[in-house]
């Protein structure tokens, strides 16, 4: 019986474990990412970045990954 009741809760951490874990397959399954979501991306840095969003610090990391990512850009609208 004292044997029962330490397996249960074992088995119950078991099953708590399990869920999270399903979640994220599940998650992983349904998440894209499209030339869509990155062009609103880009206007999304520029507008914040007009508006004074980034600190002086951040300008540098922030203008270079939107250059890359503008030239991504180009490169996928000459390939289409």
């Amino acid at each position: 019986m004292i044997e029962e009741q330490v397996a249960q809760p074992a088995q119950e951490a078991q099953a708590a474990q399990a869920a999270p874990a399903q979640a994220q397959e599940k998650e992983k399954e349904s998440v894209e990412l499209n030339i869509s979501d990155l062009q609103s991306l880009k206007a999304i840095v520029d507008i914040a970045s007009q508006r004074g969003a980034f600190k002086a610090s951040e300008m540098m990391a922030v203008g270079q990954t939107y250059n890359r990512l503008s030239k991504f850009l180009e490169e996928v609208a000459k390939g289409q």
